[in-house]
């Protein structure tokens, strides 16, 4: 049997932001077993937490869908770095560094507790830049797939971009947070549009009115009808927002309110660093609370040493 547990990502509150698994002592697992198991928590994603390549790190994890394995994310990164921090820590205050060994390279996070808050920060492990080779759909055809008008799709300089940095996202900005909420996947503009750029996945931001920008990320191709929090697409906005010119030299911070739509709202810092017009660093920022923990069957009846983490 293998220990799990699972916390919400990007809230304090449990029951909202978005919904994290964490698997322990998952060193033997094979990637078809880590599939097996995402797929019955059937969770956005699910984190595997093996022992680190190099013994100067923390750990080593491996993030599914549960649909397929992805190199990067924001929740679960943030998720695991704080159960982690917090099993090391155990009661009280404290401030420590987590490096995390991800498909996508070495992710650095600082988690912090204060009082009854933990948070973490993490600095993204690549740096958005632009996708080649792929078709952006214009305003009609984005719209077309949101089942909005063309009218709706972009405000200001802001228009669809597609970025990438370990994982790759559509981004559509919204005109308004009305046309934010009504907005849906249409076939078969939908799988048309996705199909011709590449992904899996559309993020949808407006300006909002209680923070810089509220967001919604549809998937439902990788198994995510939607997302109440995504972090590594909120990591990979900061190209979309430079390319809009909406972005100052030097550093920027902006809050992001995602998952309203869906009853779970989540709230991500994005702090992003412009040297020389060009992005240098970008960090995600959220906490995480606790919310189950469970023993769960290895895959095709392998058992495992109860003890093993």
């Amino acid at each position: 049997m293998l220990t799990f547990h699972t916390c919400d990502v990007f809230t304090a509150n449990p029951f909202s932001g978005n919904p994290l698994a964490i698997v322990l002592g998952a060193d033997d697992l094979t990637p078809t077993q880590m599939l097996t198991l995402a797929r019955e928590f059937n969770l956005s994603e699910t984190i595997f937490v093996q022992r680190p390549a190099n013994p100067a790190h923390t750990a080593r994890v491996r993030i599914f869908f549960p649909t397929a394995e992805i190199p990067f994310a924001g929740h679960p990164t943030i998720g695991c770095a704080i159960h982690l921090a917090t099993a090391m820590a155990g009661t009280g205050d404290f401030d420590r560094q987590i490096v995390l060994e991800e498909e996508a390279g070495l992710v650095a996070v600082r988690v912090w507790r204060r009082g009854d808050v933990t948070r973490a920060e993490f600095i993204a492990p690549v740096v958005p830049h632009a996708v080649s080779g792929a078709t952006i759909a214009t305003s009609a055809r984005m719209a077309a797939a949101l089942g909005l008008a063309a009218t709706d799709i972009g405000f200001g300089a802001h228009r669809p971009g597609l970025w990438q940095g370990g994982p790759r996202f559509l981004y559509a900005p919204i005109a308004s947070p009305e046309a934010l909420g009504t907005a849906r996947p249409m076939e078969p503009a939908w799988s048309q549009v996705i199909r011709a750029a590449g992904v899996d996945s559309i993020y949808l931001y407006a300006k909002g009115e209680e923070c810089d920008y509220r967001a919604r990320m549809f998937s439902p191709t990788a198994g995510i009808p939607e997302d109440p929090a995504t972090g590594s697409a909120s990591a990979i906005l900061a190209a979309q927002l430079l390319a809009a010119g909406a972005l100052a030299e030097g550093e920027t911070r902006l809050a992001l309110r995602q998952g309203v739509e869906m009853g779970r709202p989540s709230e991500i810092g994005l702090t992003i660093v412009v040297r020389g017009g060009q992005l240098d660093q970008v960090r995600v920022a959220g906490s995480a609370v606790p919310v189950a923990s469970g023993r769960i069957r290895v895959p095709n009846g392998m058992e495992r040493d109860a003890d093993r983490r």
